[in-house]
């Protein structure tokens, strides 16, 4: 995995937010970051190796790092001297649904010095989190890692990460930068996005014409995969009584990549995802 390490403090508030004044909340200091949630659920939901890139600042890199070896995952985290570990503020409603506030901090300063060929040895795939595409410095990373991998003949899958972000970029941009990569694992409205499409089954069909796997998550509803121009499968989610959906795209992203690394099908390692994707929910934070 080559990603993003975050410091989140998630607040979850039952009432709506009060302007001007205080409003009651549970308030937790946690381990985060797309990337770093990703290896986290990849290292729980199977038997595989997984080691992960990213750039901390000095403030948190021991606590992030300690964190991520108790969770199974091989951390290489680079120290930036100059800014802090990124931090998001997630705001979670009574639905569950979250807002986040984003300080990327040392996170899209990963830089292509950071990273070697080396750490290609014995791996048989490499995950990169979009959130590495939205600043032309960790983007120059993504393209040499991309390009390094393709060499080796190791495949690449990449999450766009974020709505908000991939609209600033623009979709064209992104698609342009995420080339070469053999598996793309957005949401709805990431890939909704990035094709101009109403519906997301038709928008991963159309990705799987740039991309020869696509599977797009679509929270309670499962998720969908298409390959080569075609559907291939739709896969429901269990039931879950969610609190905090922050993290529940990685968890599906980690179990579907370890799960299709075990030499599973497509549908069968997005059912994998869905499983975890509900495990994730129904707790604060979004790590396993």
């Amino acid at each position: 995995m080559v990603g993003d390490v975050v410091t989140d403090v998630v607040a979850r508030h039952a009432e709506p937010l009060a302007p001007a004044t205080d409003t009651a909340a549970l308030i937790r200091t946690l381990p985060g970051g797309a990337g770093a949630n990703v290896a986290c659920w990849a290292a729980c939901s199977g038997d595989a190796e997984v080691r992960l890139l990213a750039r901390v600042g000095v403030d948190a890199a021991a606590w992030h790092e300690r964190a991520l070896r108790a969770a199974g995952v091989r951390p290489t985290l680079v120290p930036d001297p100059e800014v802090p570990t990124a931090t998001v503020i997630a705001l979670v409603g009574a639905d569950a649904e979250r807002t986040f506030l984003t300080d990327s901090g040392a996170a899209l300063r990963l830089a292509p010095g950071d990273w070697s060929p080396r750490l290609l040895d014995g791996v048989g795939r490499v995950h990169l989190s979009g959130y590495l595409f939205f600043a032309d410095r960790s983007r120059a990373t993504a393209a040499v890692v991309l390009r390094d991998a393709c060499a080796a003949g190791v495949p690449v899958s990449v999450d766009p990460a974020s709505a908000g972000f991939l609209r600033e970029l623009g979709p064209d941009l992104f698609l342009a930068a995420a080339h070469g990569a053999d598996c793309l694992l957005p949401n709805a409205d990431e890939a909704c996005l990035l094709t101009g499409l109403a519906d997301p089954a038709d928008a991963a069909v159309a990705l799987s014409d740039r991309f020869p796997l696509v599977a797009v998550t679509l929270g309670p509803a499962g998720a969908v995969v298409a390959s080569r121009g075609r559907l291939l499968a739709r896969v429901p989610a269990p039931a879950a009584r969610p609190v905090d959906t922050t993290g529940a795209g990685d968890a599906f992203t980690g179990a579907f990549l370890t799960t299709l690394l075990s030499g599973a099908s497509p549908g069968a390692a997005a059912l994998a995802g869905c499983r975890a994707g509900a495990a994730a929910v129904t707790r604060t934070g979004g790590r396993p």
